[in-house]
């Protein structure tokens, strides 16, 4: 759970770099208008607020070091080489490929509600407060999702253009396979952590009462 939380910040914490080179290239304000919409869900206008702060309290939950999270340097290199593939791609790709590419929060809602109702019954050091990460996305991603997918059915307007808009979904899916094999192999099977990364035993949870 530390492993997961640790790396998964690392995806949180650039969703706003990338969004951000989006918006640098999209032609009107009403499209930069909608977009931004996405840089606040996950920056905040404030500190303390948006879904970066709330990860932080996620990871701290399961009795991580703060700063030790901001720093990344107990990621993995797989994550960091995944997030930042991911990142590039938005940035150099086309601006129809990076909107699709976000379209694997259409599977959100059901994924969050499955992992927070097994987070919650498999872990007791677990609470809601510490899973209020996951609350707003639920209304976010199907508004994020509702923009991103009209857009491209606008624009996806050739044979061709549709085909790079599959390309770009499995490849953002490659992404978060990537991270998750990651962290399957260094902390589950077979267990192999690489050098300088995250070691479960040097970053015990803290339990009430312990």
């Amino acid at each position: 759970m530390q492993a997961w939380a640790l790396n998964r910040y690392y995806y949180q914490s650039q969703i706003p770099a990338k969004d951000a080179s989006l918006i640098a290239r999209l032609p009107t304000p009403e499209l930069r208008r909608a977009w931004r919409s996405r840089l606040v869900d996950h920056d905040g206008t404030k500190e303390g607020e948006g879904g970066i702060a709330r990860w932080l309290k996620l990871a701290e939950g399961v009795g991580l070091d703060r700063d030790y999270v901001i720093s990344t340097r107990g990621i993995l290199p797989t994550t960091r080489f995944a997030v930042d593939a991911y990142v590039q791609f938005v940035r150099e790709r086309s601006i129809l490929e990076g909107i699709a590419s976000s379209l694997t929060e259409m599977f959100s809602p059901t994924i969050i509600s499955e992992r927070v109702s097994g987070m919650l019954r498999h872990y007791d050091f677990i609470t809601e407060e510490t899973l209020a990460y996951f609350t707003p996305r639920l209304t976010q991603a199907p508004r994020d999702v509702e923009f991103a997918l009209a857009y491209v059915k606008a624009h996806a307007d050739t044979p061709e253009k549709q085909e790079a808009v599959l390309a770009a979904l499995r490849f953002k899916c490659d992404v978060l396979w990537a991270q998750l094999d990651g962290l399957y192999f260094a902390y589950v099977e077979p267990g192999f952590i690489p050098p300088g990364a995250f070691v479960p035993e040097d970053h015990a949870p803290r339990r009430a009462g312990g």
